[in-house]
């Protein structure tokens, strides 16, 4: 349920059978529970249910995710630590699934405060004097999730909030929690707060969050507030030993209860179910293709050109996957006018050739050793067709592929390229012997379309000459010329 606004497209309406009383809640038998136990006991009844837990998160299930189940029910605030691009922040994001759908408020709390548990002296004297006729609102639990990239310029103010001088010039006493403009912090309250790339705040600042991890209060401009917050604290970092932008100090360390190391996918099928989910592909991209780049970010991150530190994002592997749909879709728009035989357009389907932009266009988001100046684009077209060769390896190995080399001989040609069409590409390999069983080792089918078809040969011809089996040129004009021996 929600209705769709212009700021916000969709704003959770509560359902109009809920308590709309304090009198009426606790006819209702509703119990108050902090966040840490009611993220426990909903956790517990997924587990019991079988209902998954994390659901969209992929590569974690036997590694990271049973150490955060177990960080949730001991009740521990965590600091998930790990590379870029390793889904810390996914996963965080996660937690707010866990927490009840609905959770009753007293209306007009900044700090969401629950009928049954007032903080400040105004909710308390509210609820004192309308008693069970105290009217509750109820907050959806994806308005119960506050967020903060850490930044050098992040102010304790921005965190945990800071005087109001109106509110003082408006005659209240400093010692008031009305003067009080809180952070974003205490505005979570009976929520989940995390802060991403904790070690880039300023380390005077971390401090301000060392009463808030263990006292559970707040301190603003030298007095203290004894305002017990309710909340889930989780942080993200890169490993201290990557840069020098910060660390995170000692004590706000010790003040975690769980610290909690992330990876990138561990195995190649979780890499491609990773780009499977995340990828926004604007055409069709077959698995051949895909796995193609799975296995080349996999290289990337493997390569001793590459600074280990810094780690090659899973993003990088999404990317190129939508680098790669949009060369096809460039292609199909490109030779609309042409058309096909049949007098349809040109299908979007991208092929293996499509792969070779990403090495100039995704060089940026990988940070090579001080010693690879200058060759970025050369070390990354060599990984490319080390993945490539691997990928062909892998499904086309021990094929009788004969029927391809003899295409070129006696000193035929095939030319194929960005803006080769697919009818053109199989109009020069005519019948090919062993195509058939080619286009089923590669999962595309009895009845595959021509597209598809001309993405399995160029396939074929790129690993005939990775493999030595065939020679290649590429033209002025871009295009790719396979012929002779390689």
């Amino acid at each position: 349920m929600g209705r769709v606004t212009a700021s916000n497209p969709v704003i959770p309406v509560p359902p109009a059978d809920l308590p709309g009383t304090l009198g009426a809640l606790r006819a209702a038998g509703h119990q108050y529970r902090t966040v840490k136990q009611e993220l426990r006991d909903n956790l517990l009844a997924r587990m019991r249910s079988g209902e998954a837990r994390f659901p969209g998160i992929v590569g974690y299930d036997d590694s990271v995710l049973p150490e955060v189940e177990r960080a949730l029910l001991a009740g521990h605030d965590m600091v998930l630590l790990g590379e870029r691009g390793q889904g810390k922040t996914r996963l965080i994001r996660a937690l707010g699934a866990l927490l009840d759908e609905w959770t009753p408020v007293i209306p007009g709390s900044v700090l969401n405060e629950h009928p049954l548990h007032p903080l400040t002296p105004a909710s308390r004297a509210q609820a004192a004097e309308a008693g069970d006729d105290l009217p509750i609102g109820w907050l959806h639990r994806s308005m119960r999730y506050g967020e903060k990239l850490a930044t050098p310029d992040t102010s304790v103010g921005d965190l945990i909030g800071d005087v109001d001088p109106i509110r003082i010039a408006q005659g209240r006493t400093l010692g008031d929690p009305e003067t009080i403009h809180f952070g974003l912090v205490p505005r979570t309250n009976r929520g989940i707060f995390a802060v991403n790339e904790l070690p880039d705040l300023a380390e005077r600042i971390q401090v301000a969050l060392l009463n808030v991890l263990e006292e559970r209060d707040i301190q603003v401009r030298g007095y203290q507030l004894r305002l017990p917050l309710d909340l889930l604290l989780v942080a993200s970092a890169n490993p201290d030993d990557y840069t020098n932008r910060g660390r995170i100090i000692t004590p706000l360390k010790d003040r975690f209860g769980a610290e909690i190391r992330t990876h990138y996918p561990l195995d190649l099928e979780l890499e491609l179910a990773l780009i499977r989910q995340e990828a926004d592909l604007v055409a069709a991209v077959p698995e051949h293709v895909l796995e193609v780049l799975a296995r080349f970010a996999r290289a990337v991150r493997e390569s001793p050109s590459v600074d280990p530190r810094s780690g090659v994002s899973a993003r990088f592997a999404i990317a190129a996957a939508e680098t790669v749909a949009g060369a096809a879709l460039r292609r199909a728009g490109l030779l609309a006018g042409a058309g096909t035989p049949e007098g349809r357009p040109e299908a979007a389907v991208a092929r293996v050739g499509d792969a070779v932009s990403v090495t100039s266009t995704l060089r940026g988001k990988v940070e090579f050793e001080s010693g690879e100046e200058g060759r970025e684009i050369e070390i990354l077209a060599h990984l490319l067709r080390t993945a490539t060769a691997e990928t062909f390896r892998a499904h086309l190995a021990g094929l009788d592929l004969s029927g391809f080399t003899a295409l070129v001989e006696d000193g035929a040609a095939i030319e194929t390229g960005e803006l080769v069409s697919a009818a053109e590409l199989l109009r020069q390999v005519g019948t090919v012997p062993g195509l058939a069983k080619v286009l089923d080792r590669l999962d595309l089918g009895d009845a595959p379309s021509p597209e598809e078809a001309a993405a399995a040969v160029e396939f074929v011809l790129e690993g005939l000459h990775l493999t030595r089996r065939l020679g290649k040129d590429v033209t002025d004009s871009g295009r790719t010329v396979y012929g002779g021996r390689g």
